[in-house]
Parts: structure tokens; sequence; C-alpha cells
């Protein structure tokens, strides 16, 4: 798999949208049973968002683009963050039960 990190944070006044289109994307993504990809989305206490998207290795996209709730989720995205957007690639260093057969990296 291949992990990436998304964080960025949100307005108070954008909060309970966020969550809300977040949560359509995830009702998509199990009524589509999307294969191919692991994502978890976090919400910490200070509005800021952390997603973690796991695609398979040779995937050079991963399918979340391609789903109407991830475009609608990414309509207004800006008028509802309060800082950019923070893209990382990363790697597993340890995983107790968070991501279904995760491997760390070698």
């Amino acid at each position: 798999m291949n992990y990436a990190v998304v964080r960025y944070g949100v307005k108070a006044a954008g909060v309970a949208e966020n969550r809300a289109l977040i949560a359509k994307v995830f009702q998509e993504l199990e009524e589509s049973a999307t294969e191919g990809l692991q994502y978890l989305v976090l919400e910490l206490d200070d509005g800021e968002f952390v997603h973690i998207v796991g695609t398979l290795d040779g995937d050079e996209a991963s399918p979340l683009p391609r789903l109407a709730a991830f475009k609608a989720f990414t309509e207004n995205h800006a008028d509802r963050r309060s800082t950019a957007i923070i893209r990382s690639p990363a790697r597993i260093a340890g995983n107790h039960r968070m991501l279904a057969a995760a491997e760390p990296a070698t």
C-alpha cells in the first residue's frame, strides 16, 4: 500500500459541514465497495482534520476523487478551511489494529 496523510484546519463555522460531507464520503464508500483503498479521517479538538489514505502499490491515483460524495466534499473546501492543505507521503512505522492487514514499511 502507498499511504498519504492530508491535514488542514477548518473554520469553526465550517466544522459541522465538513463532518457531514465526510460522512457522505464514507457512506458512498460503503455502498460502492471500493477496492484497493484504505481511508481514515481524524478530527482533532482544534478544528484540524487529518485524512490517512492508503492505495494499492502501482495505483497512480486514489479512487476517492472519482466518488460523487468526494467531489461534493471538495467543491467548497477552500471556503471551509482555516489553513492550507498539507499533503505528505507516509510509511507505516507501527500498526496495532488500526489499519487492516497493514505492514510496517521496510
